[in-house]
């Protein structure tokens, strides 16, 4: 089993090294950095734009190659991914927001995976009933509903119950409040700032689970070793609870595995709303002022988070299906 891991982060190394690799080409060709420099007053003249981008290794005369190399010994050599063209280091940008975004990206994802399954097993296990249906129907409109409406009502629900309350218990930006000091303190702040953009995300993303998961679950509910625990003499919805879920959870296993690495960049609408200074709102950062630097270790990052991902969902089918441990 160690062998068949260390094999497969391997390739994903491998994978990981020519997208980054690749990334910093096509950056270079589509982004001009220099472009932050042309809308100062008084213009910047040619040379000057190129002397402040030259400190930086964005200098726009230099070949591609040329800066690729020196950002290649750096990243290698000592783990420096450049700067952004106003002078932001890298590094501390990406460490910072990556913390940001796992604080609200795990626990939501997680939380969704746990509210959808539990619904497909109380759905599957009354098909067709009254629960069923009206577990269905709110997972079709929720799933239907765009992030950001979603998010606003949660906002508007927020305020609204600020104003009822007398007092702030819902906060709707920020993922702390700055003014705390001291372990506790900051830590039930950040635990307050989440609750609302936690909620819009497993508003929108449980339902997906319970569909897919539902799904796989009516498929094996008449399958020979459910009938057989029925046959002796568990109810429909514990054979389907202790023996069904069990098999049927491979695939949702390998699709929240591969959630969590989309949802750190993906989350761009939750976090622009919420004010979250994450990994999605660098995203657009980086694009909209052309950081070839920044750009590149999102990338860098994203394939990272994918390459987990897919180890994840190889161990969890491991971990659920016995045929595949003996293979």
């Amino acid at each position: 089993m160690l062998r068949y891991i260390l094999r497969k982060a391997l390739g994903w190394v491998v994978m990981i090294f020519v997208a980054t690799n690749l990334t910093f080409f096509l950056a270079s060709f589509f982004l001009k950095p220099e472009s932050n420099y042309l809308a100062r007053r008084p213009p910047l003249s040619h040379d000057q734009i190129v002397r402040s981008l030259d400190q930086y290794n964005l200098n726009p005369d230099e070949s591609v190659f040329t800066k690729w190399w020196t950002w290649f010994q750096g990243v290698f050599f000592h783990w420096d991914w450049g700067q952004s063209p106003t002078g932001v280091d890298v590094n501390s940008e990406v460490a910072y927001r990556a913390a940001i975004s796992a604080q609200l990206v795990l626990g939501a994802t997680i939380l969704s995976a746990v509210l959808g399954i539990a619904l497909a097993v109380y759905s599957a296990a009354r098909q067709y009933r009254f629960g069923d249906r009206v577990a269905q129907a709110t997972s079709i409109i929720t799933l239907n509903i765009p992030l950001p409406v979603a998010a606003l009502c949660v906002v508007f629900l927020g305020i609204w119950a600020n104003q009822k309350l007398g007092h702030t218990v819902f906060y709707v930006a920020g993922a702390q409040d700055p003014n705390v000091s001291g372990f506790w303190a900051t830590f039930v702040s950040r635990l307050a700032h989440l609750v609302l953009p936690s909620i819009t995300l497993i508003l929108v993303g449980y339902a997906s689970y319970h569909m897919t998961q539902r799904t796989l679950l009516l498929d094996t509910v008449d399958a020979d070793f459910v009938r057989t625990a029925r046959a002796k003499g568990l109810t429909r919805q514990e054979a389907i609870r202790r023996h069904g879920l069990r098999t049927s959870l491979i695939p949702t296993a390998a699709q929240l595995a591969f959630s969590i690495p989309a949802m750190f960049t993906g989350a761009i609408m939750t976090e622009t709303i919420f004010a979250w200074k994450g990994m999605g709102q660098y995203f657009t950062q980086t694009i909209g002022q052309n950081d070839i630097h920044g750009t590149v270790a999102i990338a860098a990052f994203g394939a990272l988070m994918t390459a987990i991902g897919a180890i994840l969902a190889d161990l969890a089918t491991v971990a659920l299906d016995p045929r595949v441990r003996v293979s």
